[in-house]
Parts: structure tokens; sequence; C-alpha cells
């Protein structure tokens, strides 16, 4: 029982800091600002839903997707980065007032706020290549193990996912209380703050792609 639950607080412990879910609660809002709460819910749990399922993807199959087509992890945190770098600066740009998302029309609204559920909601702003990468890792140990523990080892990486999916959920769907708590302007540095490290976050990615690629010609 003490080992299932180390593994459990284990994977929630590596993936939470990555995943980050409060840090990107400000730009959830921003994106989703001027819909009903009822839809900025539906949102958040779908983000929370798509999350969970990337990530389980990654930690079981990522590592035989990636032989499969021939890609290495080092590659996967090079174009990644670049894309999490490139969606940061879009956000930190973005001019104050302006809402691409933010119509008159409420049906077509929600069928475009849902459409951006899973890009770039998701991917990459909430599961990016730095939790992939993660997962990739941490299912490549659990590959190792054999017949019960297996299992075990499997059951509570998957606990520990659902325990990510469920904080991101929360984070995202109380993102507006946070906004009404910190007004217009606390509301604005703070999503110029997160889109900044996000940018930094999509640069030390890149950077650590380019550092395993250059092991590989070096070794």
């Amino acid at each position: 029982m003490n080992a299932a639950i180390r593994n459990v607080l284990l994977v929630f412990a590596a993936l939470l800091p990555i995943v980050n879910p409060l840090g990107m609660a400000p730009i959830f809002a921003e994106m989703t600002d001027g819909y009903a709460e009822s839809v900025r819910r539906n949102v958040a749990m779908r983000v929370a839903v798509n999350g969970v399922a990337l990530l389980v993807a990654s930690l079981f199959i990522g590592s035989y997707i990636l032989q499969f087509f021939g890609v290495s992890l080092a590659a996967v945190q090079l174009g990644g980065g670049l894309v999490v770098t490139v969606a940061g600066w879009q956000i930190l740009n973005k001019k104050a007032g302006m809402n691409d998302h933010q119509m008159a029309t409420a049906p077509t609204d929600q069928q475009q706020i849902y459409s951006l559920a899973f890009y770039p909601l998701t991917m990459p702003l909430t599961v990016g290549p730095g939790c992939i990468a993660v997962a990739i890792t941490l299912g490549s140990t659990l590959h190792q193990e054999k017949h019960l523990q297996l299992i075990v080892s499997a059951l509570t990486a998957v606990i520990g996912i659902l325990i990510i999916g469920v904080v991101t959920f929360l984070c995202y769907a109380l993102a507006d209380k946070l906004q009404r708590l910190l007004g217009p302007t606390g509301t604005s540095i703070l999503i110029r703050l997160s889109a900044f490290i996000l940018v930094c976050i999509g640069i030390q990615i890149m950077f650590n792609g380019l550092q395993d690629f250059y092991h590989a010609l070096k070794g």
C-alpha cells in the first residue's frame, strides 16, 4: 500500500509543476473571456479530459509511437518547445482588450471556443512537450516491470494522472473568479507574466532537445 501511494505521489509530483494549471488559469480565463460560466466550465472539463487522455497515451504508448515514426524524444522537445514558445509569444503580444473569441452570437461562439479545447488550450498550453516527455520517461520505467508489479504501477500512474486532471479542471473552472478578484489590470499583468514564463519554458524545452541532439552527435 505504501509503495502504491508513493508511486501515485511520484507521478503527481513529476507532472504537476510542468502542467502548472494554476499558472495557466489566467491564460484560460483570458481566452474564454465573455462566455457564460457553464460554457467555460464545459471547456475546462474538455481540457482536463483531453489532458488526461494525452498523458495516459504518452505513458503507455508514447515511446512506441516515437519508435514507429523514427522520431527521437529530442525532436519532440525541440519541435514542441517551438510551438510552446510561439503560443506564449502570441499571448504576450496580444493587445489589451482584444479578444478574438468574444462575439455576440452564442451558438457560433460556443462552437468556436469548443473547437479550441484541444488546440491550443490542451496542447500545448496545458499538456505540452515537457509533460509528454516526462510521461514517456515514466512509461519507459514502467515497461521494465513485470506481471503483478506492472499492473500495480500502471494503475497508480493512471491515478496520479487523474488527480492532475481534477486539479486542472478546478483551476480552470474557477479561473473566472480569480479574474474578478484581480480586476482588469491585475488580470492583464498576471496573463503577461504567465505568457512570459510560457515563452521561457518553451525555450528551455528547445534547449533540452538541442542538448540531447548534441550529446547524440558527440557520442
